[in-house]
């Protein structure tokens, strides 16, 4: 055989069976789809997941700091500031420095903002229905429930 005949991709699947009882490789190929689903879902908004992220903390959690945030989404300060910096030029955060603590910086929706986390909101309430259709709503709450408890505990 052929060096160019071994490097053709074949029509047959791949043996998986050495990968597929790791429940890490399970969620990161599942992670992988529905990342593709959120990429094309909210292309129109110009948002990826971690800014997506943000938004919604930052919309459901009055006055949050960048601490905060970086504890919730397990962001570097300095990776949290760069996406922070990039959500502020666009006009759909502001940091806001306390009353109370000058020192302590929060961070606000811009109007801007409420109405992208609004359309934003909205997407996000069906764009993996297609995904999860071979699920029944059952299995989605367990589902939910298991990935829960399983980054909770960590």
């Amino acid at each position: 055989m052929s060096a160019a005949a071994s490097t053709r991709p074949r029509s047959e699947p791949i043996d998986q069976t050495g990968l597929d009882h790791l429940v890490g490789y399970a969620t990161s190929r599942a992670a992988i789809e529905m990342r593709k689903v959120f990429a094309n879902s909210m292309e129109p908004l110009g948002l990826r997941v971690a800014e997506y992220s943000i938004l919604m903390l930052v919309a459901h959690n009055d006055a949050i700091n960048q601490k905060r945030l970086c504890a919730a989404l397990d962001l570097s300060p300095p990776n949290l500031a760069v996406m922070l910096d990039r959500m502020a030029e666009r006009g759909i955060v502001e940091r806001v420095r306390g009353t109370q603590d000058r020192r302590a910086q929060h961070i606000h929706l811009t109007d801007s903002g409420r109405e992208v986390a609004g359309r934003a909101q909205a997407i996000a309430a069906t764009m993996e229905e297609a995904t999860l259709a071979v699920l029944t709503q059952g299995e989605r709450a367990l589902l939910l429930e298991l990935l829960h408890k399983l980054y909770r505990s960590a």
